[in-house]
């Protein structure tokens, strides 16, 4: 692939106030991104949880979730993305005697659930941590496997940190190109700008283009690097976004559109596989799953809202007891390699018997309403899926 040409970028004009603004280190600039800000909006959202019948945010898919959870009278949930509380809110309201133990990863999740806490006293329990430190947290709680009635997953970022310019997630918002879900509490862990700026073109293009599902992922890194090697690292977003925006043509960057047809920014996708990359998100999910089937009680259910196709993929095949990268196949494949019908009707009874789980919707999607998502935009990507674990 050819160089790419800075002057011909779309949003050229841009770059000028760009590299005077951030022509020096960021400590300069500090003032744009002063970690008081984020102290602030999280004040701003306690006060919010003041009033129960205000709301940070809209829970996606909320009323689904309940439907599909079905939560009674002394029953123990987990939700493994507390985010600003939305769903734990609803599942509490359920019952008065109802216990939900909310996890989240973010710091600032952690510390909205503890606030929440005081108002359901005795009956949310905020957990700081991973999904691959669940186990851990739980048994310090004093609970063991199969111990939990329903268990949600609502996987990716949560609008807390999408609506927070200091957090990195948006490219909509100028700020630092962070983008760790836990803050600093690994201080090792990479930020996204680290990763733009240390890896070579073709690995960020690998990056973008199979955890952001970008098909000019090439053309994208090539772009970041000439731009690094040429002016300076990037620093915040705006600057990687208008970086990326160099890549396109005027044409290419007019006719990207959404899922309900809205404009979309052509660094959306780019910013998605940084993000998953950063956060290890993946694996993650992967041990969240994992967790959820070790803490299940049989007949629990599992919710699980995934919003890209990476995600819902592994949920899917998570369901169905196959690996992430096993390729299906049809029946008439499973009868040819079993040597006859008889032995393959044996075979796929036994598998049934080996099942964990058993898809609600015959393992079909539930999709937000058309008035959800013309109410809360955020929501025209999610998919929810539900399952029962099965066993004795």
């Amino acid at each position: 692939m050819g160089r790419v040409f800075f002057h011909r970028c779309p949003t050229s004009s841009l770059l000028p106030s760009l590299l005077t603004l951030h022509g020096r280190p960021l400590s300069v600039s500090a003032s744009l991104f002063n970690p008081r800000g984020t102290r602030t909006r999280i004040s701003k959202i306690q006060d919010k949880q003041e009033d129960e019948d205000s709301e940070l945010h809209i829970p996606v898919m909320r009323e689904e979730v309940i439907a599909a959870l079905s939560p009674q009278h002394n029953r123990i949930f987990v939700d493994m993305t507390f985010g600003a509380g939305g769903h734990t809110r609803a599942l509490l309201k359920q019952g008065v005697d109802t216990q939900v133990y909310g996890l989240d990863r973010d710091p600032v999740a952690f510390d909205l659930a503890q606030r929440m806490a005081e108002k359901f006293k005795g009956r949310l329990h905020p957990l700081l941590g991973r999904f691959s430190e669940l186990e851990t947290l739980l048994q310090d709680e004093g609970l063991g496997p199969n111990s939990v009635d329903g268990i949600l997953i609502d996987a990716g970022c949560s609008s807390v940190q999408f609506d927070t310019p200091e957090r990195g997630f948006a490219l909509s918002k100028d700020g630092p190109l962070d983008m760790r879900m836990d803050q600093d509490r690994y201080p090792n862990q990479p930020t996204a700008a680290d990763v733009v700026n240390s890896l070579d073109s073709t690995t960020l293009a690998k990056l973008f283009k199979t955890y952001g599902e970008e098909s000019h992922a090439k053309r994208i890194a090539t772009a970041i690097v000439e731009y690094r090697q040429k002016y300076r690292p990037i620093t915040t977003t705006m600057e990687l976004a208008t970086v990326i925006s160099c890549a396109f043509s005027h044409t290419e960057s007019r006719i990207k559109r959404d899922k309900i047809g809205r404009s979309a920014h052509v660094a959306t996708k780019t910013f998605q596989g940084l993000r998953i990359f950063v956060n290890n998100e993946l694996n993650e999910l992967s041990s969240g799953l994992e967790m959820a089937g070790k803490f299940l009680r049989p007949g629990g259910k599992l919710a699980i809202l995934s919003f890209h196709s990476l995600e819902d993929r592994i949920v899917k095949r998570f369901f169905q007891g196959r690996e992430v990268n096993e390729k299906g196949r049809s029946i008439h494949q499973k009868r040819q390699s079993s040597g006859d019908i008889l032995k393959s009707s044996i075979t796929d009874n036994d598998e049934e018997d080996a099942r964990l789980w058993d898809p609600l919707n015959r393992n079909k999607v539930i999709l937000p309403s058309e008035e959800e998502v013309e109410r809360n935009p955020r929501s025209r990507s999610a998919k929810l899926r539900v399952a029962v674990k099965l066993g004795q």
